[in-house]
């Protein structure tokens, strides 16, 4: 639906969802008008309308656009958006007037300077006395913050605040697939997957206008919590690598180390002898460590937007080499297992003292058959991603 006096061409797209809020849709039109008046830019504002209240007769009546869209959660509203915003720019947030629409300028103005990706942040601007439960604003939304740039290596101060903007361009390479609240944890962390020049902006936000009932409280007491939790799955997803690269090595490594100690024969240390069952826990830890580190490098490639690290990952594990190499470490690691093999097949199936250095080299030689295997089928993933998920960035020459 459009209204009377729609916009050609506008520059800025404000695009808010909007369920049941015939209270405030009124009031937000008139705020958003405001807003770009002072900002001095060509707007228009879309409001995409699941209401069964007045809510999209009195938003069209105001002066913006309405698209109907089913109830399918906050998230699945954006995407629905998507092909009717013609703005360069987009400008997101709340139809319930918690979010001062009429101070615009500052997004429009980082716009306009080049950046992508904007954050408003509640707790660089301000927060009225009852807008924000004491349960989000000391706990919630500051711990989820800090685990976030914790995992990202990143600086936001509030990325649950809903007032957020993002070229067209960006928002469409994010291919945002959250259907509900998520899509905010979601919209934060593919803008650092792909590399987008970001900055925050402080925004003012208001409690609820007398009458309203916010839309967490409408779903009552477990919403939140419910919000919370799906929120912080979008980062453990989103950031599996995380849990995978860093941990790996270090575990590989722990692990490494007495096995390579202990691949000669058992060690006595003082009064303690490590043999068999020391090196078999070290291999265990040192094939776990390798296997999460090689699926956090597929993991990263996946969803890497810049497609540098992809490259970067392509290039310590070309094609060539990587199989020439887990050849030969395979072939060395059958050897010794081979030999032990053998010599307990000349003893006819009977284990003694003679064979525990013999097979203290197998179990280092089997460690190096399948460590060798998993790098060549983890290499042979990262390749077969490079063939079937494009790169946004330049494109790159998979080495041989």
């Amino acid at each position: 639906m459009l209204p009377q006096d729609d916009v050609d061409n506008p520059e800025l797209s404000i695009v808010v969802p909007a369920l049941d809020e015939e209270i405030t849709i009124g009031q937000f039109v008139t705020w958003c008008k405001e807003g770009i008046a002072a900002a001095g830019v060509r707007a228009e504002i879309l409001i995409i309308d699941s209401s069964r209240d007045r809510t999209p007769d009195i938003a069209l009546a105001h002066g913006a656009r309405v698209l109907k869209t089913p109830k399918r959660g906050l998230g699945r509203a954006y995407i629905d958006a998507l092909p009717h915003i013609r703005g360069r720019y987009v400008l997101m947030g709340d139809a319930d007037c918690t979010y001062d629409f009429r101070e615009i300028r500052p997004f429009v103005e980082k716009f306009r300077d080049g950046f992508e990706f904007i954050m408003g942040s509640r707790f660089k601007g301000s927060i009225e006395d009852g807008a924000m439960p004491a349960l989000h604003r000391y706990f919630g939304t500051p711990i989820t913050t800090m685990i976030l740039n914790i995992m990202y290596g990143t600086h936001f101060s509030d990325i649950h605040c809903g007032m957020r903007g993002a070229t067209r361009e960006a928002l469409m390479r994010m291919g945002l697939v959250s259907q509900s609240w998520e899509y905010a944890s979601e919209m934060v962390l593919k803008s650092v997957h792909l590399g987008l020049r970001t900055s925050e902006v402080p925004v003012n936000f208001l409690k609820d206008p007398e009458g309203r009932i916010s839309h967490l409280v409408r779903g009552g007491w477990f919403s939140p919590w419910y919000a919370g939790w799906i929120n912080l799955k979008a980062m453990f997803v989103f950031g599996a690598d995380f849990f995978l690269l860093i941990p790996g090595i270090l575990l590989f490594l722990i692990g490494l180390a007495p096995l390579c100690l202990l691949a000669l024969g058992p060690l006595q240390v003082g009064q303690v002898t490590f043999s068999l069952n020391a090196m078999l826990y070290a291999l265990f830890v040192a094939l776990l460590g390798l296997q999460l580190f090689l699926i956090g490098t597929i993991a990263q490639s996946l969803y890497d937007g810049t497609g540098r690290k992809r490259g970067r990952w392509l290039r310590v594990f070309p094609y060539t080499r990587t199989t020439v190499l887990a050849a030969l470490v395979f072939i060395a690691g059958a050897i010794p297992v081979l030999h032990f093999a053998v010599a307990f097949i000349e003893r006819n199936y009977r284990f003694d003292a003679g064979l525990i250095t013999l097979n203290h080299h197998a179990i280092f030689g089997l460690f190096l058959m399948m460590a060798s295997a998993l790098v060549f089928v983890s290499m042979l993933v990262l390749q077969a991603i490079a063939f079937y998920v494009p790169l946004t960035a330049s494109p790159r020459r998979i080495p041989q």
